[in-house]
């Protein structure tokens, strides 16, 4: 077996660059979950924002702007409205998802923008509403982060380690099929930590229900990695954005979230529907 390549200089400088933004990220955003409430949604409102600009500026960027602050204010409006947290969530979740569902059967301009508004209005709407859940919502997003941050980096290194056959080479050429299983595991075993480190949860969720719960968002968050990455390649991109250096823009980062968000926003409404 021959000796890997050491990795260029551009590569390390790069690979630095990436950990010093995920980590300045985390910290910002860590603080913000902990704390809760208006900062927190005005926070995700932003991120919404932004999301909404990068998907628009695919698509026109004559409506990029305009449409990044109207889907900001939006959110706002809507998050701080008497409106019931739990149905927005179900509502946006289901839009998102069904923008997501349908952006690859959009031609004009106006649809794939519609598609492009549904996608970012769950980060604005869905994530405060998991955190407003009484008792659990704290943990719920530091699950939600976890599952997501294991995935990732436990399939970029797996990935780079093992190589071997591309998942899906026709949207994501570096991704393969070790680096899927190793994010899921990693992104599995990670969310089953949080639960069962958080007291709260051990009555409502048992082991078993909390790794395939676990298993699940790790394997929609690669997925919405997948979608991102197919739209990038439709509209000839290689980044979403220029925004968070080493990581291109906010839907770079955050594709696999959304899709994360989209199954707990679902799960959020159906658990209210049953009681």
């Amino acid at each position: 077996m021959s000796e890997p390549r050491p990795a260029s200089p551009a590569a390390a400088s790069e690979l630095r660059q990436r950990i010093l933004s995920a980590l300045i990220m985390a910290a910002g955003i860590l603080a913000a979950t902990w704390w809760g409430g208006w900062p927190f949604r005005i926070v995700w409102a932003l991120v919404a924002g932004f999301v909404a600009y990068e998907w628009l500026a695919f698509v026109s960027r004559r409506n990029a702007l305009p449409g990044g602050i109207g889907v900001a204010l939006a959110g706002l409006a809507l998050g701080f409205s008497p409106a019931s947290q739990v149905a927005l969530a179900g509502v946006a979740a289901m839009a998102a998802l069904t923008g997501a569902v349908l952006t690859p059967l959009m031609r004009g301009k106006w649809p794939l923008e519609a598609c492009g508004v549904a996608y970012a209005l769950g980060f604005a709407l869905i994530t405060p509403a998991l955190r407003s859940v009484p008792d659990l919502g704290l943990a719920i997003i530091i699950w939600s982060f976890a599952v997501v941050w294991f995935t990732d980096i436990a399939a970029y290194f797996t990935g780079r380690r093992l190589g071997g056959p591309k998942l899906m080479p026709r949207f994501s050429p570096k991704k393969t099929w070790s680096g899927a299983i190793g994010g899921a595991l990693a992104g599995t075993l990670g969310g089953y930590a949080v639960w069962r480190l958080t007291p709260q949860a051990a009555p409502l969720i048992g082991g078993a229900a909390s790794l395939a719960l676990s298993f699940a968002a790790s394997v929609a968050s690669q997925a919405g990695d997948l979608f991102e990455s197919a739209v990038k390649r439709r509209f000839g991109a290689k980044d979403s954005g220029r925004l968070i250096p080493g990581h291109g823009g906010f839907l770079d980062r955050l594709d696999g979230y959304w899709a994360v968000l989209v199954l707990s926003g679902l799960l959020l409404f159906l658990v209210e529907l049953a009681r």
